[in-house]
């Protein structure tokens, strides 16, 4: 991936109806269902609901959103790739962002049917904590946690 053409930056409501059209593929893609909200209602999820909890950025390459990531210093809400730039290095960008400005723990859930999330997650360090399924799609989850590696505080070499 040419990095100059990825652009990462905060969520505007201007990018709404391109990022939500996005948002929605990659998720109908990974869980093989459509949508249950309409995209008036996601787009208010985006505009009103989300940015209360969670800082919002978004991937733009040739003025196009192709990625999303909703996140606070413990837990990630959202991470979305257009599935036309899916495997090119974006999520683990967004991944590696949003480690370095954490609290040095991070959580997050994906669904058991999205396969390549789990193993995107694993890749990079996230480990099973908990399985169930409290999601409007009533689809089992699986909740991850990653950890910075403990320093070996009080020994030298």
């Amino acid at each position: 991936m040419d990095q100059n053409k990825l652009i990462i930056n905060q969520y505007e409501h201007k990018y709404a109806e391109q990022t939500v059209k996005m948002w929605r593929d990659s998720k109908e893609r990974a869980l093989g269902q459509k949508a249950i909200r309409s995209m008036e209602e996601h787009i208010y999820f985006l505009n009103h609901i989300l940015p209360v909890r969670f800082q919002i950025e978004v991937v733009i390459i040739d003025e196009q959103v192709v990625g999303i990531i909703a996140y606070n210093e413990s837990e990630i809400n959202q991470l979305y790739i257009h599935i036309d730039y899916q495997g090119i290095g974006i999520g683990q960008t967004l991944l590696n962002r949003v480690k370095d400005k954490s609290s040095g723990k991070l959580t997050l859930y994906t669904f058991e049917v999205n396969k390549i999330a789990q193993r995107f997650y694993e890749k990079h360090g996230f480990k099973v904590i908990a399985r169930g399924h409290e999601n409007e799609e009533s689809l089992s989850d699986i909740q991850y946690e990653w950890q910075t590696a403990p320093t070996d505080s009080g020994h030298t070499t």
